[in-house]
């Protein structure tokens, strides 16, 4: 079933065509991803898809009786609305059930109670409440009664996505979803969206995320599309046969060309009409020429300042704001070629600890102290500030005309902007008309050609394209100085640390040896060990009364316990999921009764509780005795 047709869409802005002639679809169980560079009209390209701007050229059609989602990168709703009122202003009839629901309780008006459990019961609408709660709760929304307006940029977009995750769209339409959540957050989203039956287009530059979650490739390159039939590896091979043939395409046409060309100078001008056609092919021979081939970047290797034997030593630092402790007895002492990763819920005191190595903030125990020869490096999400009357160039060549790279060689900023993905007319372009990615690749190469010698990323790879991440991985692959990085990518994480700080909670920090894959690995494993210790724990055993004039006490008989099958220990976990179902529902039913109705619902709930507990107690009699052969 096709959901969503466009048809020759076309889009420029000015006298430049962003793209042009794009046909595209999607059907029922299709998990799309939108990939290009940045710049290349990925935003737009969904703005027309969901009807917010119109094309230049062609036509879009959704499907009649379809409903669509989009999360875009700056949701925008009335600042003056509590959470929970934005949440669930949407049309889905389920949603305003619950909203009533919730609405009566807080009134505390049993009429208008009575009559929205009838409608809870209607539309099935228990279970979405249920959802609504594993939903906000794994996005990190927990003060719904919080006006809108006063929420930061990463909390708005996690409420923007609750929203529309919550609306359970047939088209969901997801514009950067993992920007501004934290990893365990990202891998909750991942499962959620592979679980569920939704038909997907994302815009993302997680690359794991690209391979678990999609089974479709939509590419924006040079204003042209490409349709890949599979996930993020496949893409990378197949998008690496097309270029290499392109290339070579490019390459005959420009040698043809140059034959054409000498013709096309020798001739008459009189004999012009005689070989129209011939001329005519030169000219589409032309464009095909002029096309850009896919070259090889240069090396970005710039040189660093000198690093001394003392870098940064951390003893027992603290650090808490009111009664909250971040930060507690931390401490490590920095090496040469550290290349550490750090990670943790949101506000768990990560950017804390980065403000604290630099000197911005100081602790309140402990010392810091930093060697003589450290030049920082910090890139931060807040540092976003540019002149957007000044061109790209010029606000590089504010800082350096020149760069001297890793081996020796001096190199121009223009050369420098070329290989961090600014093509030549773009060097010259006003900072108002870079796209979001763009404006953060400048951010970064600012940084980078002041020389750190300790550089610090917090969160580099939001907004940055998978080209400019892998010109930026490459970079810091190279990088000899001290590294420390905060980021939910974790592919970005597994090529460039060595060791991890995790924020545990409660201010404790672990050091664990590895990347972030071989971190999930091990914390897998010791919940697993958890698991089976639990299940295996031996249970307390009231002591035999003692037998009167016994001599000798009888020795005790072994048991041989057996391990349960795979089927068994799986009808063991349903069978805890049910039982805390049931009480769940029990003390609904529970409340529902303390809080009063009608005479025949209130004979409908107790008869409910009735049942309940009986068959509660029938699975709790199968869960001991599975728990007693284990």
């Amino acid at each position: 079933m096709n959901y969503l047709s466009a048809e020759n869409i076309a889009k420029s802005f000015g006298d430049r065509w962003l793209f042009r002639n794009i046909s595209f679809g999607i059907s029922k169980g299709d998990k799309v991803a939108l990939i290009g560079t940045n710049g290349t009209g990925k935003t737009t390209f969904l703005n027309i898809l969901t009807g917010k701007i119109p094309a230049d050229e062609g036509s879009v059609s959704v499907r009649k009786d379809i409903r669509v989602g989009y999360l875009d990168q700056s949701p925008a709703f009335d600042e003056s609305l509590p959470v929970l009122e934005v949440i669930f202003s949407s049309n889905n009839p389920v949603a305003q059930v619950v909203k009533r629901y919730e609405h009566a309780i807080e009134s505390d008006n049993h009429d208008e109670l009575a009559q929205v459990m009838e409608d809870m019961d209607k539309f099935n609408a228990w279970d979405f409440e249920y959802k609504t709660k594993e939903v906000l709760g794994r996005l990190g929304i927990h003060h719904t009664d919080s006006a809108y307006g006063t929420l930061s940029g990463g909390q708005r977009k996690r409420v923007a996505l609750a929203k529309v995750l919550l609306e359970d769209p047939d088209l969901l339409i997801l514009d950067e979803p993992t920007n501004h959540l934290d990893l365990d957050t990202v891998e909750w989203l991942e499962e959620y969206l592979n679980t569920s039956n939704t038909t997907l287009l994302v815009v993302t530059h997680d690359r794991y995320f690209l391979d678990t979650v999609c089974n479709q490739m939509l590419e924006l390159d040079h204003g042209s599309a490409y349709t890949y039939k599979g996930n993020y590896s496949y893409f990378l091979e197949k998008k690496a046969e097309r270029e290499e043939l392109e290339a070579a395409t490019i390459d005959k046409a420009r040698n043809l060309m140059r034959k054409e060309l000498d013709w096309i100078r020798r001739q008459p001008k009189a004999r012009g009409t005689k070989a129209k056609y011939r001329i005519d092919a030169f000219d589409d021979l032309k464009e095909k020429a002029s096309q850009k081939k896919f070259d090889v970047q240069m090396e970005l290797n710039v040189r660093t300042s000198r690093l001394g034997s003392k870098i940064i030593e951390l003893e027992n630092i603290s650090k808490g704001f009111g009664d909250r402790e971040l930060i507690k007895n931390f401490e490590y002492t920095f090496r040469r070629g550290d290349r550490i990763g750090v990670v943790g819920k949101n506000g768990m005191g990560k950017s804390t600890l980065l403000n604290m190595i630099t000197g911005e903030l100081q602790p309140d125990k402990g010392k810091i102290s930093t060697g003589e020869t450290v030049q920082f490096g910090y890139y931060r999400q807040s540092d976003l500030v540019f002149n957007e009357n000044q061109r790209v160039i010029d606000i590089v060549k504010d800082v350096a005309e020149v760069v001297q790279l890793g081996t020796g060689e001096t190199v121009t900023v223009g050369v420098l902007l070329q290989a961090f993905l600014f093509s030549p007319s773009k060097q010259y372009d006003f900072i108002s008309k870079l796209s979001g990615g763009e404006r953060r690749r400048l951010q970064l190469l600012l940084i980078l050609i002041k020389q750190p010698n300790f550089l610090i990323l917090d969160e580099p790879t939001n907004d940055l394209d998978i080209d400019s991440l892998n010109v930026l991985e490459e970079f810091l692959l190279n990088f000899p100085g001290c590294l420390m990085i905060v980021s939910h990518d974790r592919y970005f994480l597994d090529r460039l640390v060595q060791h991890i700080f995790v924020f545990e909670g409660d201010g404790k920090i672990s050091d664990f040896p590895g990347n972030y894959t071989e971190l999930r690995d091990y914390q897998d494993e010791q919940e697993a060990e958890k698991k089976n210790a639990a299940s295996n724990a031996p249970k307390p055993v009231a002591p035999a009364p003692p037998t009167p004039k016994e001599p000798v006490a009888a020795a005790p008989v072994a048991v041989t316990k057996r391990k349960l099958s795979y089927k068994e220990q799986k009808e063991m976990e349903q069978l805890e999921a049910d039982i805390a179902h049931m009480e769940a529902r029990k003390t609904q039913l529970v409340e529902n009764l303390n809080i009063g109705g009608s005479h025949e619902e209130l004979a409908k709930w107790s008869k409910q509780i009735e049942e309940i507990n009986d068959s509660q107690a029938e699975k709790e009699m199968r869960w001991l005795e599975l728990s007693e052969n284990a």
